[in-house]
């Protein structure tokens, strides 16, 4: 596989941005979801899945998507996922994280990088409802956070992910999370990617302490200016960890890559400016079942193609189109 970005889009501050905000996802109309509530399994809370249905009844493959940060079906790289699951005749799934669906979840956590707990759940459900429909093969990707999260699972799992899932992909997972959260916080990220994202997550975060009044301390979160010291107030003691130090050591999945016993492509781009180039996983790190791939340039789920304003849909052809090759074809 190779990438070569458009010259009009040099760099990957541009490749990203420009990405998320302005190309194009889908030829033709938007994808049309179809949303479940699913209760968790202790009963306590609930998640959203947002469905495409397979455009032909039958054993067709399921491709299911796990979402970044503050992300949700709706995200520039999920519609050209479901794009690409309609014109290989798949089924197209998006669970949102808690809290990431629209509404507020209702127990006292969120979601974060390393819940591979979560993952588990929703992939054996996933694939026990797919299989009651007749479908074939599940096909799992997560993108940045929801790529690390899933190859946590994959790496805990080990030999028994491949009952649940044919295949796996992360697509520029923050695989190591203290390398990601520094580079993150500093410079130009720190004003443009660090402000946006703690501009959606601390009022959800505010909404979380109405619900449970004095689950954290409130003004340590407002006057959080990063990501290290919101985790430090909320990701981390929300969801069993000591601190922030604590969650990006134990949530990182690159420690874990040579323990996943299913095919697995980690996809990486080398000018992402979230994740440094030089914290990415070498081939020696990883087992026989895990393919890097590692392009110059791409930026944080950009890869953008074509000429202005460019589209996105390259990436999650090469990406699914990997995928697919573990899921026999069907003939209608």
């Amino acid at each position: 596989m190779d990438y070569a970005a458009p010259r009009w889009l040099p760099g990957g501050n541009l490749q990203t941005i420009w990405a998320a905000l302005y190309a194009r996802r889908f030829d033709g109309p938007a994808p049309v979801y179809r949303r479940e509530r699913w209760s968790t399994p202790d009963g306590a809370d609930f998640i959203d899945v947002d469905f495409v249905d397979a455009p032909v009844a039958g054993a067709r493959p399921l491709l299911v998507l796990f979402h970044g940060l503050e992300g949700s079906s709706r995200s520039h790289y999920a519609e050209a996922f479901a794009a690409f699951a309609a014109s290989r005749g798949m089924a197209f799934a998006v669970p949102h994280f808690r809290g990431c669906s629209g509404e507020m979840n209702l127990a006292p956590r969120a979601y974060h990088s390393g819940d591979f707990e979560e993952i588990g759940w929703i992939l054996a459900r996933m694939r026990e409802q797919h299989a009651q429909k007749g479908g074939g093969p599940v096909l799992a990707a997560g993108v940045s956070l929801g790529g690390n999260a899933l190859m946590r699972w994959a790496s805990e799992a080990g030999e028994t992910a491949s009952g649940v899932v044919s295949a796996v992909a992360s697509v520029c997972a923050p695989l190591d999370l203290a390398a990601g959260g520094e580079a993150i916080g500093q410079g130009f990220n720190k004003l443009v990617y660090t402000r946006m994202f703690l501009a959606t997550m601390k009022p959800k975060a505010l909404a979380k302490l109405a619900q449970f009044p004095g689950l954290f301390d409130r003004e340590r979160l407002m006057s959080s200016r990063n990501l290290y010291e919101f985790d430090n107030v909320f990701t981390a003691p929300l969801h069993g960890f000591r601190d922030a130090d604590d969650y990006w050591a134990r949530g990182s999945a690159k420690p874990h890559l040579a323990s996943i016993r299913v095919p697995a492509l980690v996809v990486n781009a080398r000018n992402d400016p979230f994740i440094p180039a030089s914290s990415l996983p070498k081939p020696g790190e990883v087992g026989a079942h895990v393919t890097l791939w590692q392009p110059a340039h791409g930026g944080h789920v950009g890869f953008p193609m074509g000429s202005p304003p460019g589209h996105v849909r390259g990436m999650p052809e090469r990406v699914g189109g990997w995928l697919a090759q573990f899921a026999p074809p069907v003939h209608s």
